[in-house]
């Protein structure tokens, strides 16, 4: 039997991109339920109780012979001013009895993870009056949701590796190859223009991340609207996986420290024998049901079943082998909107419906649903025109002609006025 560092581990593997894709399914799918909990009266700590039993069910669904699989980012359900995820205690009174407002912005946040690796995506919905079906959202909350929508459309293009889409002789494609990528203080100058289009403005130091096998948080990330001290490095190259986040707000987009405990937690790379019995009994159960990926404390109570639990963080994170998120909300306490997708660079053959075909170009490994423009109107739009041209742009393209090819549908035709890809959405599995 071979060594596992022989396993090949990279997109170059057939394997690691299908269980992307698995995870990807999973994360879309539980996205896509725990978006139909989220209406007004409704628990917060019961709406993701209930996100976290569904990832547990779907991926014991699949590859039941491998033991690493699970959880890649739990069910978080941030409230309208709240930055970072959020998923409250049970143990905590108050938390535990906070609500969902008719109207309010809410941001989801979950994932799924098949043999470490992981699917991570956000979407931003309105919370509707419970048994009430949702009208067409204008004022505020629609220019909010519209400029997230189309800055993530943006961003997502700004990262395409330069060249990998590039047509023409080949001293032409060499030529787009040779360009280099757009600096972040480009991509954040860009971005910064649809915000102001419709009167927001970037929530500072959103980051994206590399990802990689039991990592979320890997040697590259791209940094929007970064403080003072803050920057990113890097940009996306062809066989590499990233989470791609995008964050706008009402308000001034600066952010402060919320005043409530946090819940959120992972496992870090620093080794350290930690000295009460506790304390390792904790730090085992975290590795084996969560490895290196984000934890709720919850998720320990009800693990657990009792408080022994706390002795263990508190020892893990004073001793650096766990790290906690801290929650951070808008500092004017306006509303915020977040999207985060998870996509491969890819440069090669894959397979859809049995069929191989070459796709070069960002492949979707885990997005929030497709935007209904229909139900949002604004009186404000983008007009600058190099924003406009690279909306207009496709994310991926096929290399050669599939046999099975179906013809356009007037819906695609639609979304490609709107600045979607001509080849359609490329969460397709």
């Amino acid at each position: 039997m071979s060594d596992e560092k022989d396993i090949d581990y990279s997109l170059a593997n057939p394997d690691t991109l299908t269980k992307y894709r698995v995870a990807a399914t999973i994360s879309e799918k539980v996205l896509a339920a725990v978006s139909t909990l989220c209406v007004a009266g409704e628990k917060v700590v019961t709406i993701c109780q209930k996100g976290d039993k569904l990832i547990e069910e779907e991926v014991s669904k699949v590859y039941r012979t491998t033991k690493l699989k699970g959880f890649s980012h739990p069910t978080t359900v941030s409230p309208s001013s709240y930055v970072t995820p959020y998923t409250p205690l049970t143990s905590d009174t108050a938390e535990a009895n906070i609500e969902l407002q008719p109207g309010e912005l809410v941001k989801i946040q979950l994932g799924a993870q098949i043999d470490g690796f992981g699917s991570i995506v956000c979407d931003t919905i309105i919370v509707p009056p419970k048994e009430e079906a949702q009208d067409v959202v204008t004022g505020r909350s629609a220019d909010l949701i519209l400029a997230t929508y189309y800055a993530n459309e943006l961003l997502l293009r700004l990262l395409v590796p330069p060249g990998l889409l590039a047509a023409g002789s080949d001293e032409e494609k060499a030529k787009a190859a040779a360009a280099k990528p757009p600096t972040q203080t480009k991509i954040t100058s860009l971005l910064d223009k649809v915000a102001k289009s419709y009167e927001c403005n970037l929530v500072e130091s959103t980051t994206s991340w590399l990802f990689d096998r039991n990592e979320i948080e890997g040697k590259k990330k791209i940094v929007i609207a970064p403080a003072e001290g803050t920057k990113g490095e890097g940009s996306p190259e062809v066989g590499e996986v990233w989470g791609v986040e995008v964050g706008l707000s009402l308000g001034s987009g600066k952010v402060k420290t919320i005043d409530q405990r946090a819940t959120l937690l992972r496992r870090t790379n620093n080794t350290y024998i930690l000295k009460s019995p506790t304390a390792r009994k904790t730090l085992s159960t975290i590795q084996n049901k969560f490895g290196h990926f984000p934890f709720s404390l919850r998720q320990l109570e009800e693990e657990g079943g009792d408080t022994k639990y706390k002795v263990g963080v508190y020892e893990g994170v004073r001793q650096g082998v766990l790290r906690q998120y801290e929650l951070v909300g808008d500092k004017d306490s306006a509303p915020v909107a977040r999207l985060l997708t998870t996509l491969a660079c890819l440069s090669q053959i894959i397979t859809n419906n049995k069929e191989a075909i070459t796709k070069n170009g960002i492949t979707k490994l885990g997005a929030p649903p497709a935007l209904d423009l229909s139900k949002f109107q604004s009186d404000k739009k983008i007009t600058d025109e190099e924003v406009l041209k690279i909306l207009e742009q496709p994310l991926s393209k096929n290399k050669g002609k599939s046999k099975n090819k179906k013809k356009k549908k007037p819906a695609k035709k639609a979304a490609k006025k709107d600045g979607e890809e001509e080849s359609g959405d490329e969460s397709e599995e």
